[in-house]
């Protein structure tokens, strides 16, 4: 056989051996017009250009629970081993290779509170260690997209655990990478964004701000009040984030949106914006659709730039309106009424375990680039987060 020959040989075994692999990698019949059945259970299709987009991207949802069944997470926590092969194929078949599961703590003992709250959760994840990874690091980016495992990032949705500036240390020992400053209402270090008045970060907060920069603790500034959102670009050395909300220019006067002159600055101190799908933060009446939501990725990308997109969808995989009615009821009694609930909570099309195929195709349609969409769907914040927890 001559060069020329087996050149071609050569070139057709590895286009079969490609061709087997993304099959194998899609376990779903081809569909007419380039367009593939991800899992057998379901008849939705996606392009085969957003599946090979989720694929080969490092996907992070920068506000996603576990669950919003809060006795199931209290039970995977006090037995690992309760946490079965067919709840974790759900969170790999989600295409989501790491989430920020942050709640929000507070109450008379915060300390207290959360320090049981993250050894549950390292509990957790050593008893699941062939199948969860903790992500400590920028590199770890890297290891658990290619172990196969479903990374975690430690954070909390508020900071009144942190009783002094010593106590940040002692929680990033613990795992913790992301703070939010404030959650809905006041604590020590400022004003959340349905306080009843908007001030800013107090000298303590400057103080604990300084100490997460030192430390290599990510500052979120999603539920933080107007003015305490925007002292803290001021005051923080190193990048903000806002992991999940949106943009109050689509949602006028929703206190937990943000305003542009803040998603300047997020911009401005190098941070990311993580989009959520919470359907009172996308618009303020009906009717709510996907295409909503990406008004949200393009008015970000338009005053800032699509480098400082993500998203931090604020759901667990199933979304709000599947929890059971008195849970939904709890939780909306935990609000004040300037969140705006309506009937439904979930944005159609976004609240289901495959919504990040649903928002890439979304993407697709509004004219992003791939290597813009594979920085939205994670690598921006890889990036941010990588520079962020050097110390």
């Amino acid at each position: 056989m001559s060069d020329a020959e087996q050149r071609v040989l050569s070139r057709r075994m590895a286009l079969k051996a490609m061709a087997g692999s993304c099959a194998a990698a899609l376990a779903a019949p081809m569909l007419n017009r380039g367009r593939f059945r991800l899992f057998a259970q379901s008849a939705q299709e996606y392009s085969a250009r957003a599946i090979a987009l989720v694929q080969r991207s490092t996907v992070v949802d920068m506000l996603s629970v576990f669950t919003l069944n809060f006795p199931l997470q209290d039970k995977w926590v006090a037995d690992p081993e309760s946490f079965t092969a067919d709840q974790f194929q759900r969170f790999r078949d989600s295409g989501i290779n790491v989430f920020h599961p942050a709640i929000g703590l507070g109450g008379t003992d915060a300390y207290q509170t959360a320090l049981q709250w993250f050894a549950g959760w390292n509990g957790f994840l050593a008893g699941n260690d062939d199948r969860l990874m903790r992500i400590d690091s920028g590199a770890d980016f890297g290891r658990v997209k290619a172990s196969g495992k479903v990374g975690v990032i430690l954070g909390l949705q508020n900071a009144a655990h942190f009783r002094r500036p010593d106590d940040v240390n002692l929680f990033r020992g613990l795992g913790q990478r992301v703070a939010q400053l404030t959650y809905n209402s006041r604590n020590l270090i400022g004003n959340g964004s349905t306080e009843r008045r908007d001030e800013g970060l107090s000298d303590y907060g400057v103080a604990i701000v300084e100490r997460m920069n030192q430390v290599g603790m990510a500052v979120d500034v999603s539920h933080c009040g107007d003015r305490t959102t925007l002292d803290a670009f001021e005051v923080s050395k190193r990048p903000v984030l806002i992991t999940h909300s949106n943009c109050r220019a689509l949602v006028p006067g929703h206190p937990r949106v943000k305003t542009d002159e803040a998603i300047r600055a997020m911009a401005k101190s190098g941070g990311v914006m993580g989009i959520t799908a919470v359907r009172m933060f996308v618009r303020d009446r009906e009717p709510t659709s996907v295409e909503h939501v990406l008004d949200h990725f393009d008015h970000v990308a338009k005053i800032a730039g699509p480098e400082y997109l993500g998203v931090g969808s604020d759901i667990d995989l199933d979304g709000y309106d599947d929890m059971p009615p008195e849970a939904n009821r709890q939780l909306r009694a935990g609000y004040k009424g300037s969140y705006g609930f309506r009937e439904k909570i979930d944005v159609e099309g976004l609240d289901h375990p495959k919504r990040m195929f649903d928002l890439t195709e979304g993407l697709i349609r509004r004219k992003y680039t791939d290597s813009q969409i594979e920085g939205i769907l994670g690598g921006n914040f890889v990036r941010v987060l990588s520079t962020l927890w050097k110390v």
